[in-house]
């Protein structure tokens, strides 16, 4: 089977639907993908079924249509682009911003930008507890996406102060996502957010204990946080 019918039949079972020209980015955004990383360290998982389920169909497992649509979205540590890249090619309509510390890896985002024709998206060589305190990012997202980064109580650090007030930060988390949240009681509360759902999730053919995680931003972050690079994870907020 070609990726893209490996998508078709696959996002059918996890209840998603595909258009033609999405099909074709997707494709193209995996062969980019698996060339890329024979000179780049961009991704354990190279099988085409395998990237299809565990980083495409995964991302597009936080897609919300209550919350998503002509909003603004920041990716923070977007490594190879997932979930960003995936939600763009799914809602063409949203406005995202790719949030990287590795130059490298952003060159590579700005390659497969090009080659899919994506409009309305962009790239930006920052750390996130850097993006979190420059004014030009700082609370200027709807909503704030993040997968495979860090641990909650330490994401949250990096995600809510980008989040607009009554914006939502969405976490796509393993299977340990219950004692993280527990974790993150504490950090929630200092940062402004509220804990509005965490939702298990099954991937097709896959029953590994994922979930998303949703926090409402319900009040404005104390200019204190994020705090200075490296501190969010040595001294998390627990």
């Amino acid at each position: 089977m070609t990726f893209a019918e490996i998508m078709q039949l696959k996002g059918k079972e996890a209840g998603l639907s595909f258009t033609a020209q999405q099909l074709e980015q997707f494709s193209a955004y995996y062969e980019l993908l698996v060339e890329t990383n024979k000179v780049m360290n961009l991704t354990a998982i190279t099988e085409p079924e395998e990237v299809a389920v565990k980083h495409m169909i995964d991302s597009l497992l936080a897609f919300d249509e209550k919350l998503f649509g002509e909003k603004t979205l920041a990716d923070v540590g977007t490594g190879a682009g997932f979930p960003g890249i995936p939600l763009k090619i799914y809602c063409p309509s949203l406005k995202v911003t790719l949030i990287d510390s590795l130059a490298k890896r952003l060159k590579f985002l700005e390659t497969v930008i090009i080659e899919l024709g994506l409009k309305g998206i962009r790239c930006v060589h920052l750390r996130a507890e850097d993006a979190g305190r420059d004014p030009r990012h700082r609370e200027k997202y709807d909503l704030v996406t993040a997968r495979a980064v860090a641990r909650l109580s330490v994401l949250a650090e990096y995600c809510l102060p980008l989040v607009k007030t009554d914006g939502s930060f969405i976490a796509l988390k393993g299977s340990k996502y219950q004692e993280e949240i527990a974790a993150a009681d504490k950090a929630l509360q200092i940062l402004g957010g509220r804990l509005v759902s965490a939702d298990a999730v099954k991937l097709p053919g896959l029953n590994d204990g994922r979930a998303i995680v949703k926090i409402a931003k319900i009040k404005t972050t104390p200019k204190a946080y994020p705090r200075k690079a490296g501190l969010p994870d040595k001294q998390p907020l627990e």
